[in-house]
């Protein structure tokens, strides 16, 4: 209860400094009014939905609209307390020189400027309209990422070998089939050889892929379509009654990647084949730091893979690569993972600019990156999850292109 008394205090001053902005840029009180009603609407089903419907670690549909919602209204309130904090220091200080130095020696504050509040107002709006754009139409917004690697040791009839990753499929968040349908068709028309799944298939249960089987089944690829398990698949994040309901709702969450067509890597591994070349392909459970599920065990995996193989690894979470992987005396020339999601926030300007507030957690969090000749792409993610939407970093398809380096 305390915490919930110090939030809606904390609350309720950001909301009384956009007030008063608001207040100061318009005289006009039906929109007074509205900014009341929307507060009072977002802090309250947030409680609501946090408390009452609470049920454990798990983040149900409703309460992610209510998290993104309250967001948008605390984003919009911090830009403002921000901006007029600065220029009520201004106003003090004003009011202190007028009371030493000013004609009447009285303290008193200078009123709060209408154009200051219309230029917080303004900057305000942006984030908060940014993020409900991410929850209408950015979490949406799939982009295809096309990347071209060249490997002096790949296999030569490999050479133009074409790769489609999706990582954090996060089915429990979905709410639009047609999007999901044009996503699945936009997979479909990048041809590839092979589709890999990076993890996460699910928020929490295995359920919640059941009415989204139909479309995940249409996925194609000429040489077959693999997958991993994430830190979500293992349903870590439910207050189970008993261990062997855990246990069948990851056997279920198995028998449906099975029925979708995926087969499953569980610290295994495959080869593809083309005429006397192959490549290995390895798959590992999860393994992540800072408190993620250690289920990962890469000498297993690799137990049927030779050191010369050239080798694709599948792990869902990048710290893996960073602190095994890499170091591994197995050169893997490839990984492929998923799990920060980009944050689902952040800015990207191709050839300018990547940046994101998870940089701070992960050192790898988007895209291709080398390190001691090993390659690693670390997927955006397909869904979403916690925020329902996206602003900047885009829902992802990748689409590798393995190229035989050409040795002078």
């Amino acid at each position: 209860m305390l915490r919930w008394i110090i939030f809606v205090i904390i609350y309720a001053v950001f909301g009384l400094y956009a007030f008063q902005a608001l207040k100061t840029a318009t005289k006009i009180s039906w929109l007074h009014y509205l900014y009341i009603v929307v507060s009072l609407l977002a802090v309250g089903n947030f409680i609501y939905q946090f408390s009452v419907g609470n049920k454990g670690r798990v983040i149900s549909l409703s309460m992610s609209y209510a998290f993104g919602l309250l967001l948008s209204v605390m984003a919009f309130n911090l830009v403002l307390l921000v901006f007029l904090f600065f220029e009520d220091i201004v106003r003090v200080f004003a009011g202190v020189y007028s009371k030493f130095f000013g004609v009447s020696k009285e303290f008193t504050l200078p009123s709060r400027r209408r154009f200051l509040s219309l230029i917080g107002l303004g900057l305000a709006a942006l984030p908060f309209g940014a993020l409900l754009y991410g929850m209408v139409k950015g979490k949406y917004n799939f982009k295809v990422l096309k990347y071209e690697l060249a490997f002096d040791d790949l296999p030569d009839a490999f050479d133009g070998y074409q790769i489609t990753q999706i990582s954090d499929i996060h089915s429990g968040s979905f709410d639009d089939e047609e999007k999901i349908k044009y996503a699945i068709d936009l997979i479909n028309d990048q041809k590839s050889d092979v589709l890999l799944f990076t993890g996460d298939m699910v928020n929490n249960i295995a359920d919640e892929m059941e009415p989204w089987k139909h479309v995940f089944s249409k996925l194609e690829a000429k040489d077959g379509k693999f997958s991993v398990l994430g830190n979500h698949d293992y349903g870590d994040y439910v207050d189970w009654e008993t261990e062997e309901l855990k246990e069948g709702n990851l056997d279920k969450l198995k028998s449906i990647q099975n029925e979708i067509g995926f087969d499953l890597l569980l610290n295994d591994s495959r080869f593809l084949q083309k005429g006397d070349d192959k490549i290995a392909l390895v798959g590992v459970e999860n393994w992540g730091v800072g408190g993620f599920k250690k289920a990962g065990d890469l000498t297993k995996a690799s137990s049927k893979v030779s050191k010369d193989d050239f080798k694709i690894l599948m792990s869902h979470d990048p710290s893996h690569w960073e602190h095994e992987v890499i170091k591994d005396d197995y050169h893997y020339h490839l990984t492929l993972s998923g799990h920060t999601h980009g944050m689902q926030f952040g800015i990207e300007i191709p050839g300018w600019i990547k940046w994101s507030p998870i940089k701070w957690r992960y050192r790898y969090w988007a895209g291709i990156y080398k390190e001691m000749g090993q390659y690693i792409n670390v997927n955006r993610g397909f869904g979403y999850l916690g925020y329902p939407g996206r602003v900047g970093i885009w829902p992802e398809i990748t689409v590798i292109t393995l190229k035989k380096k050409e040795l002078a």
